[in-house]
């Protein structure tokens, strides 16, 4: 290899490669030309080809990873939220209204208050808010609050005021107004078309304002280690995205999935699945088959516990998944389905048996429509193995069991629990499993999505050394590869992202202690201490 090829070298490290040629433990230093991964081998074998002007950085021994991949996020509401008040961790309703009020007092008069985060299951009170917990101290401003979940929302009673919702408002389809034995509106709205009552009235920021929200997002994401997303939010973030493109701003490598409502403008187009490049590129049609455990809506076989009416919300029906899923992949787009309870994921597994069956039909492999479940919370034990045998990625999201179990528990009990998130019945089987965050419906960051994944532990312990269902439980190698092998397959871009091997994208985290070699607990302890995205430092102390 000629020496004028090389831009930069790192060496003196402890590099994971994930690459079956390069094992763990037997690469200390990579060279990298043009955005791409050139050679890697010890440091007598590497640091030859330097020239002149070749970059070389010594790392002392840290620990080089490939660059973690969120493969479920939904980035402008990420962005957003860090500028809007936060309600993850509030123990109880009034530490949750006293966060708002103090937002409230920092925005001008008349400004909506928008927040994320509250969890009506973890607090102290076990029951949903109401407008009058709301306006007992801020009654003079609209309030726009998300659940966790991402599901429900809490408004007080000056926002369903502004937006004409009251006793009279009629019941919404596939949704609920929550009300009180007189009918009015108690401020809990659940699932989408419910939500858009209030939320298509609130101001939204101009995309160029999004894109510069991104910005501080993106720098939050390369503190953090991570180097590429899914999104999974609707087109006005994928306008933000080519905005910050067209400023040379953009540094996160991401793979847009397209929501319902877009599909037929995509396919009046002639674009497929794989549209655009290894910056900006089309994903997945994505629909939703039901709500979520947060807002008791998750689509159920049997009824929550103490809820015996409640199965759930059905949010796109079967039939019409089927013939949306359908047309999709005549056209050349594979299909992501959110589903959380164990009645959506059966259903959403009968809609992909059928499109396999069209799809071999018409001779297209599998490989080229690579169809993905989004959640798959819980799982029916008769359904266990058909996510393998119609070959569908399973994309999960660690955290969430740590964050839920409470709620798990009580709602749907221990034989459903043993089925619930749980990735580990889908790796025994052979299926692409592919880890994520689901921010700011949960906490962002892969480190943490590891932790949860092989600890089945909240950071503080709880609820005990063995974890939460320990059975379910994976190891470093399983998660890391699911937060970048996997990932990356389902992207599409499997042969230059995910690893560290030549050819492959220059996209890295250097941390400061090894993975493997940690006890669990101390996962949460590991320091990012640079991040790289196309050869060139995003974050630490070597930039510049």
């Amino acid at each position: 290899m000629s020496k004028l090829m090389i831009n930069t070298i790192l060496y003196n490290a402890r590099i994971v490669t994930l690459d079956e040629r390069h094992p763990h433990g037997t690469v200390t230093a990579l060279a990298i030309r043009d955005g791409k991964i050139a050679a890697l081998g010890s440091d007598s074998e590497i640091l030859p080809l330097a020239t002149v002007g070749t970059k070389k950085h010594d790392l002392h021994g840290l620990v080089v990873i490939p660059g973690l991949i969120d493969a479920h996020v939904h980035w402008k509401w990420t962005a957003e939220s860090l500028h809007q008040v936060q309600l993850y961790g509030t123990r109880n309703i009034r530490e949750a209204v006293d966060r708002v009020a103090a937002m409230a007092a920092k925005l001008p008069p008349g400004e909506w208050v928008q927040g994320y985060g509250w969890s009506q299951d973890t607090w102290e009170e076990h029951r949903f808010p109401t407008t009058a917990d709301l306006d007992a101290l801020v009654p003079d401003r609209p309030v726009f609050l998300r659940s966790r979940s991402g599901h429900a929302a809490w408004v007080n009673s000056l926002a369903l005021r502004l937006c004409g919702i009251d006793a009279s408002t009629p019941d919404v389809i596939e949704a609920e107004i929550q009300r009180d034995a007189t009918g009015e509106p108690t401020g809990i709205l659940i699932e989408w078309n419910a939500m858009n009552l209030v939320a298509d009235r609130i101001p939204t920021p101009t995309t160029a304002q999004t894109a510069d929200q991104m910005r501080k997002a993106q720098g939050m994401a390369y503190a953090m280690g991570v180097t590429g997303i899914h999104d999974f939010d609707n087109q006005d973030c994928l306008a933000a995205l080519q905005v910050m493109r067209e400023r040379g701003e953009l540094g996160l490598r991401v793979l847009k999935q397209i929501n319902k409502g877009f599909l037929d403008s995509l396919l009046h187009m002639g674009l497929r699945t794989g549209f655009g490049d290894n910056w900006l590129r089309l994903g997945n049609l994505k629909l939703f088959a039901d709500g979520a455990i947060g807002a008791h809506s998750a689509y159920m076989f049997e009824p929550y516990i103490g809820e015996p009416d409640n199965y759930g919300i059905v949010v796109v029906g079967k039939e019409e998944m089927l013939e949306l899923a359908s047309r999709a992949s005549t056209h050349g787009f594979a299909t992501t389905i959110h589903a959380i309870g164990d009645r959506a994921v059966h259903d959403v597994l009968d809609v992909f048996e059928h499109v396999r069956g069209e799809e071999l039909a018409r001779g297209i492999p599998r490989s080229t429509r690579r169809h993905r479940i989004e959640h798959v919370q819980v799982i029916h034990p008769s359904d266990v193995d058909r996510l393998a045998e119609l070959t569908i990625i399973a994309s999960t999201q660690p955290i969430h069991a740590t964050s839920d179990y409470p709620i798990a528990d009580a709602v749907w009990g221990a034989d459903r629990c043993a089925y619930a998130y749980n990735p580990r019945l889908q790796l025994d089987r052979g299926v692409t499993v592919c880890f994520g965050s689901d921010s700011p419906c949960d906490e962002f960051g892969a480190l943490k999505g590891i932790h949860a994944a092989v600890t089945r532990r909240r950071p503080d312990g709880t609820p005990g050394p063995e974890g939460w269902y320990p059975q379910a439980k994976v190891s470093v190698d399983e998660a890391l590869k699911a937060y970048t092998v996997g990932a990356a397959y389902a992207a599409g871009l499997e042969g230059i992202q995910g690893k560290l091997a030549p050819g492959y994208l220059a996209d890295l985290a250097v941390i400061d202690r090894d993975l493997y070699a940690l006890p669990g607990d101390e996962i949460l302890d590991v320091n990012v201490c640079g991040t790289m995205v196309d050869g060139g430092w995003r974050y630490g102390e070597w930039m510049g």
